[in-house]
């Protein structure tokens, strides 16, 4: 019989780590440093790839020390930092001196400051979110959540629409096969929240308003908004759902929700306000929602004067300007006026004026114009960019810093 061989016995832990390749073994003895606590750790050159390599979810804000954007933005991530750490999915932050590690900030594109990523089990993703600590935690909760969360019971709907917060809008499918969402949940990951129940009650149904399932549910907490969709089930009628639902029905334009705009194709119907938040502008809001439900093709906007005179000044309008004032603008250089409807007037039937105003639009009975100036967007733009110089000019970084890297508004 032959001699049966043994297994040698178990190496000690540390021969064990001397007999692993020298990267692997770094990686284990530096993933032992990083504190998990909620603290924002310093990463450079040397001990960069081995937090990549041991923390699923890391978000790192590449910075110079010279850049004044950078100082105001380090208090935020100090605060927001143990927050993200306390998530279900934890977030670690990091920060990295990417105008002295320039050939590290060079590997991940960075080209200006702050910039900041998030890497996803070592996979980065720009982030150009609110810089603010309550914003910056909320959205970032949204690149690590599923695509798609499944629901089995009335109090897991619940416990999902809290922990969503007012931020995004939601997207809730009652009956609905989750493959069929499953690819808005990946393209729309950034800008909402998307969920399947698969057992509810009928105090579910009466709640969230619906009768029959399929049933897709789109609301908006923050507007207190909310709409139903029963299908069909099929592509270009669901996504065109999903991408008119990812907006409230009517738009309060800010800097914000500018950006939001950007992303969308259609045409705004705009209503330029005195004041949009005194009370006769709160009553005409509620009959452009009516409106705009029924006309989903466009989105239904409006700003005050007193809000944002800026941007209402590039359509010709200013404070003797008589106001409501309704034009169609195509999100960039251009807008249009309806012949006899360019003004709303206040006492009379609103709606009816609003109806003329989209039929007299619709038939083509409208006069085109420029708005003043370049377009808005490219005026954001210079906004920005003069910003950005003014701080660098207010820092103490050196010329030759500022040619080779920028810091950058957000």
């Amino acid at each position: 019989m032959a001699a049966r061989v043994l297994p040698p016995p178990p190496l000690p832990l540390v021969l064990l780590l001397l007999l692993l390749p020298l990267s692997a073994r770094d990686t284990v003895a530096a993933g032992e440093d990083f504190p998990r606590d909620g603290r924002v750790i310093d990463l450079d050159e040397s001990n960069f790839e081995a937090a990549l390599g041991v923390i699923d979810f890391l978000f790192v804000d590449f910075y110079a020390p010279w850049c004044g954007h950078c100082k105001r933005l380090a208090p935020e991530l100090d605060e927001a930092a143990p927050m993200l750490a306390g998530l279900s999915e934890p977030i670690v932050v990091a920060k990295v001196n990417a105008d002295k590690y320039r050939k590290l900030g060079s590997k991940y594109g960075v080209d200006g400051f702050p910039t900041l990523m998030l890497f996803i089990h070592g996979v980065p993703i720009e982030y150009t979110g609110s810089r603010k600590a309550d914003q910056l935690v909320r959205n970032l909760k949204k690149f690590v959540a599923p695509d798609v969360s499944i629901l089995e019971s009335d109090s897991a709907i619940k416990n999902f629409v809290e922990n969503a917060g007012t931020s995004f809008p939601m997207f809730l499918g009652f009956g609905v096969n989750d493959s069929l969402i499953a690819e808005y949940g990946r393209k729309y990951k950034k800008r909402a929240w998307f969920a399947v129940a698969k057992d509810f009650s009928e105090d579910v149904m009466v709640a969230y308003e619906f009768d029959k399932v399929p049933a897709l549910v789109a609301i908006h907490p923050k507007y207190k908004e909310q709409s139903l969709f029963y299908g069909p089930f099929e592509e270009n009628f669901l996504e065109d759902f999903v991408r008119q639902s990812l907006l409230p029905l009517v738009v309060p334009i800010n800097t914000e929700t500018i950006k939001m705009l950007n992303d969308d194709q259609r045409k705004v119907v705009l209503t330029i306000l005195e004041d949009d938040s005194d009370e006769n502008s709160t009553q005409l809001v509620k009959i452009l929602r009516s409106a705009a439900s029924a006309n989903r093709d466009l989105v239904f906007g409006y700003v005050g004067i007193k809000q944002w005179d800026e941007f209402v000044e590039t359509f010709d309008v200013s404070k003797s300007s008589q106001l409501p004032k309704l034009l169609v603008w195509d999100r960039n250089e251009e807008y249009e006026l309806v012949d006899g409807s360019e003004r709303l007037e206040e006492g009379t039937d609103q709606a009816s004026q609003i109806s003329q105003f989209l039929e007299g639009y619709r038939a083509g009975r409208t006069t085109k114009k420029k708005i003043s100036g370049p377009s808005f967007m490219g005026f954001l733009n210079s906004l920005m960019i003069l910003h950005s110089q003014d701080e660098f000019m207010k820092s103490d970084g050196s010329l030759g810093s500022f040619l080779h890297l920028k810091c950058k508004d957000g």
